[in-house]
């Protein structure tokens, strides 16, 4: 039993046909039809448009185009591939403020016994033997503490009020910024561009929203934002082109007719 590419084969050369001749005739390029006679479908072209160029060239060479696409699914090929699910991951920043631990401070009992074996009280200064006045240690060493204490949470209280006090400037440049960075997004576009008179309508499929209505003359062309499903309609079909990801790609079709574009 002969394969597709055998039946194009024979087809085109029962005829007479070259496969520029063939290429000219359906605007379907030559080395995609050699690629077909050669059974090969791997074009590096969405689904839509290696089954519309395959049928288009069935139907040139008077191909049962059904039996053609019937058998090209049969291999394994149409079928459609599944969508890999789009996730974005919002990072968030937590900002903790630790909070000073207050160490208390045991007051010295009056009458506790120094290393000195001296009973001391933290407000009596013992005079020396030599004239100078006696300082308690135990004293110097609390008031050391208290006073690093007191400047850590008088940090901790200033640094808090600049937090606050700027927090209104932060919200407003994160705003700026979140809105400087979408208007640099770039929205990808769905051009079509008329090879000759047509008459198309464009609508978003998802939503049913008619996008654009109306003829386009030769050269002409029309950008769309793209969206997850647009459905073409054109009159006649093979007059259009479509460009999508800075690539144009003919429809393979011809009369009036519509495709999906995704």
């Amino acid at each position: 039993m002969q394969n597709i590419g055998e039946r194009l084969e024979e087809a085109r050369k029962s005829k007479g046909i070259s496969i520029r001749e063939a290429a000219e005739a359906t605007k379907v390029r030559g080395d995609y039809l050699h690629k077909f006679e050669s059974n090969q479908f791997d074009l590096n072209l969405p689904e839509i448009y290696v089954r519309g160029f395959l049928r288009n060239y069935a139907t040139y060479l008077a191909l049962s185009a059904e039996k053609i696409i019937a058998d090209y699914k049969s291999l394994g090929h149409g079928n459609p591939k599944p969508k890999a699910s789009s996730r974005e991951i919002y990072g968030r920043m937590d900002l903790t403020l630790g909070k000073a631990k207050e160490t208390a401070l045991e007051p010295t009992e009056e009458g506790e016994e120094s290393e000195d074996g001296a009973k001391s009280n933290p407000a009596t200064f013992k005079p020396l033997a030599n004239g100078l006045p006696y300082i308690d240690k135990a004293l110097v060493i609390k008031g050391a503490l208290v006073l690093a204490i007191a400047a850590v949470l008088i940090s901790l209280i200033i640094f808090a009020v600049k937090l606050f006090n700027s927090g209104a400037n932060d919200d407003t440049d994160a705003i700026n910024s979140t809105t400087d960075a979408a208007e640099t997004v770039t929205v990808p576009q769905v051009v079509v561009h008329a090879l000759d008179n047509v008459r198309i309508k464009l609508v978003d499929e998802a939503t049913g929203a008619e996008l654009f209505q109306g003829d386009l003359t030769r050269g002409d062309n029309r950008s769309f934002p793209k969206s997850s499903s647009m459905l073409l309609t054109a009159d006649p079909i093979q007059n259009v082109e479509i460009e999508m990801n800075d690539q144009r790609y003919p429809t393979g079709l011809t009369g009036r007719d519509r495709i999906r574009i995704q």
